[in-house]
C-alpha cells in the first residue's frame, strides 16, 4: 500500500512537471506572436499617420489655391475716341475757331487717349481771344497686384487734383467739388501769367468707375483784350467734361443713344506704370496752352 501511494505520488509530480514544461514553452510563442501582432499593428498605424498627413496636405495645397486672392473686375472695358467725345455745339462754344478736328494725343486703345483743340479769335487792333482745350481719358484694369480698377482710378483722380493744385507760377488757386458729374468731380482753378497774356485756367478732374476724365481748359485776352471769365470758361470746362462722363458710358453699353465711337478694350492689358501719361494734364497745360508766336500776333 505505501509502495502505491508512492508511486502515485511520483505519478502526479511527473504530471505536473510535464503542465510546468508545456507552459513554459508555451510562453515565448505567445510572446512572439503578440510581439508580430504589435508590429504589424503599429505598421498599420504608422502607414495610417503617413496617409493621413499626404491626404492634410493635399487639402492644404487645394484650400490654398482656391484661396488665392481675387478682385472685382473692372466695370469699364472700353473708351470713346478722345476726338469724338464732344459735340460739334460744345466745341463751337469752347473753342470757337479751332479746326474742325482735334490734334490726337498719345492713345492706347482702350487703356488712355487724349484730344486738344486750340483757338485764336483774331480781333485785328482790339486784341484777340485764345482759348485751349484739352480732354484726356484713362482706364484703369483691375489687378490682383494692384487693386480694383476703381481704387487704381481713384488713387490717380487725387494725385491729378494735387498737380492740378500745384502748378509752378499759378496764382489764386482754388478748388471745388463738382456735382452731376461722373461718380465724383473736382474743378481747379487758377491765374496764370505769361509773356502772352494773363490767362485763366480750369481742370476739371472727373472720375467714373474705372475712368478717369482730366478736362483742361484756359482762355486768355491777348494784345490789350480784355481776359475772359473764369466763372464762364469753368461752367464750360464742366459741360465738357460731363459731356465726356457721357461718352465714355455711352462705350460701355450705358447712357447715350449714340455713342461716341469706341476703342475696344479687348485683349488690352491694364495701365503698366509706364502707361500713365508722363506728364499730367493740368501741368502740361500750362506749357502747351500759349498760343504761338505768330497766333498771337494781331497784325
Amino acid at each position: 500500500m505505501q509502495r502505491r501511494a508512492e508511486r502515485d505520488q511520483v505519478a502526479q509530480r511527473a504530471k505536473r512537471l510535464h503542465r510546468v514544461l508545456v507552459c513554459a514553452a508555451a510562453v515565448p510563442v505567445m510572446l512572439i506572436a503578440s510581439g508580430c501582432s504589435s508590429d504589424s499593428g503599429s505598421g498599420d498605424s504608422g502607414s495610417g499617420s503617413g496617409g493621413d498627413k499626404a491626404a492634410g496636405a493635399g487639402a492644404t495645397v487645394s484650400a490654398s489655391a482656391s484661396a488665392a486672392p481675387t478682385v472685382q473686375a473692372a466695370a469699364y472695358k472700353s473708351l470713346p475716341e478722345a476726338c469724338g467725345v464732344l459735340s460739334k455745339k460744345t466745341l463751337k462754344s469752347l473753342v470757337p475757331e479751332a479746326a474742325k478736328s482735334g490734334k490726337k494725343g498719345t492713345a492706347e486703345a482702350g487703356t488712355r487717349g487724349s484730344c486738344s483743340w486750340s483757338s485764336l479769335d483774331n480781333n485785328g487792333v482790339k486784341g484777340s481771344q485764345f482759348r485751349w482745350l484739352n480732354v484726356s481719358l484713362l482706364r484703369f484694369e483691375s489687378d490682383s497686384s494692384r487693386g480694383t480698377g476703381e481704387a487704381q482710378a481713384q488713387k490717380y483722380y487725387d494725385q491729378q487734383i494735387q498737380d492740378a493744385q500745384s502748378v509752378a507760377g499759378a496764382k489764386n488757386t482754388k478748388s471745388q467739388a463738382v456735382s452731376g458729374t461722373g461718380d465724383v468731380a473736382t474743378l481747379v482753378r487758377y491765374d496764370l501769367k505769361k509773356k502772352e497774356g494773363a490767362f485763366k485756367q480750369q481742370t476739371v478732374v472727373t472720375r467714373v468707375e474705372n475712368v478717369v476724365v482730366t478736362v483742361d481748359y484756359n482762355g486768355a485776352g491777348l494784345a490789350g483784350d480784355k481776359a475772359p471769365s473764369a466763372e464762364t470758361l469753368g461752367k464750360l470746362a464742366g459741360q465738357a467734361a460731363k459731356e465726356t462722363v457721357s461718352a465714355v458710358s455711352a462705350a460701355n453699353g450705358e447712357g447715350a443713344a449714340n455713342p461716341a465711337p469706341s476703342e475696344s478694350a479687348a485683349g488690352s492689358k491694364a495701365p503698366s506704370k509706364s502707361a500713365s501719361p508722363s506728364a499730367s494734364p493740368s501741368k502740361s497745360a500750362s506749357k502747351s496752352a500759349s498760343p504761338s508766336k505768330s497766333a498771337a500776333k494781331t497784325g
